[in-house]
């Protein structure tokens, strides 16, 4: 699947939500790093049955080592769309690959 997304990302057969662009913004990452993180990128977690459609969760670092999580479809459709893209947050993920089990009361 990962080589799949990689393909249409490089080739410019994607597109971002509304909610992927202003998160880019408010998170500073750039469209480079954005093709960086998914060129170096694994799929993490896959959400068949998304609201929206079939998606993943993508875990890639930039050249610079920022590690990213990138929430796309997946590459059955003509453009993968980019829903969401952030840093992940060390108190909610080990290794930026599991989730975290918070204690709930």
């Amino acid at each position: 699947m990962i080589e799949a997304i990689r393909t249409k990302i490089a080739d410019g057969h994607f597109e971002f939500s509304k909610h992927a662009v202003d998160q880019s913004i408010l998170r500073a990452i750039s469209l480079g790093e954005l093709i960086e993180a998914v060129e170096t990128g694994i799929v993490i977690e896959d959400y068949p049955e998304d609201k929206y459609g079939p998606s993943c969760l993508i875990l890639g670092h930039t050249k610079a080592g920022r590690p990213l999580h990138i929430q796309c479809t997946h590459a059955t459709r003509d453009f993968i769309k980019l829903i969401t893209m952030y840093e992940p947050d060390d108190d909610l993920w080990i290794d930026f690959r599991t989730r975290r089990q918070l204690n709930r009361v």
